[in-house]
């Protein structure tokens, strides 16, 4: 079909509509949401818990966590847990966390059967070791942001950046659009931390006073395992670093 890229095998395409469009002829997906799904996950699960994704952050969610003897994050700067990364550096290995996401966690849960993995810039280089051995068709989904007014698709810049970071670890024949994701990526990387503070996202984040959450994100290639998706769960693929 015209949009979904299935002659090359890097793909690159952003929000729910590019998930329905290519994780049914891929091998596997990859989900972006630098600031901060992905990048919470990596943390977590880095550190041995296991993540849930939620798309919802309202009344059902505490009776889902319940449900599944789960933790629930909630929101950021009330909660022992949240989408703010920092939260998440010092958790419990085998903690089970539900996390709550209109981004990168409905993004997770649209992929239906197609091995799903999270990434951002802190797992770039290990996270697309793991997708590829699912095969080499892989799908990158850059999740973007929603406008407050009307809830569409916002363009990240943050998650252009990660998904070029990941896609330039990937061997294959590229479409433009992964292509164009890989050029932001070498063209944001000499400045990687103050392009992501200078971004609409991290603005908002500093606003908000969460830049310690910038700066985590902005860490590239530190963590060397993989969140998989298992049974409703990010958990950790782990890769050898001789592997990656």
């Amino acid at each position: 079909m015209t949009f979904d890229q299935a002659a090359f095998d890097i793909r690159c395409e952003w929000g729910e509509n590019g998930v329905r469009q290519l994780a049914p002829i891929s091998d596997a997906m990859i989900i972006v949401d630098v600031l901060s799904f992905s990048t919470c996950v990596a943390i977590a699960t880095s550190r041995g818990a296991h993540i849930f994704p939620y798309p919802y952050n309202d009344d059902t969610s505490f009776a889902f966590a319940r449900s599944i003897n789960a933790e629930l994050a909630g929101p950021r700067g009330t909660s022992p847990y949240s989408l703010s990364p920092e939260t998440l550096q010092d958790i419990a290995p085998g903690t089970r966390l539900l996390l709550p996401s209109p981004n990168g966690a409905t993004l997770t849960l649209a992929t239906g059967g197609t091995p799903t993995f999270a990434g951002c810039l802190r797992n770039c280089r290990a996270v697309a070791a793991a997708a590829r051995r699912c095969g080499p068709k892989i799908a990158v989904i850059p999740a973007g942001e929603r406008w407050p007014q009307d809830g569409r698709l916002r363009f990240a810049l943050e998650d252009a950046i990660g998904a070029g970071a990941i896609i330039a670890h990937l061997p294959g024949r590229l479409s433009p659009e992964a292509e164009a994701a890989v050029a932001v990526y070498h063209h944001a990387r000499e400045n990687l931390l103050e392009v992501l503070q200078q971004c609409g996202s991290g603005k908002e984040l500093q606003e908000r006073g969460f830049a310690t959450d910038i700066a985590l994100a902005a860490q590239v290639d530190v963590d060397h395992g993989a969140p998989m998706l298992q049974d409703g769960a990010y958990v950790a693929f782990a890769l050898s670093k001789q592997n990656t």
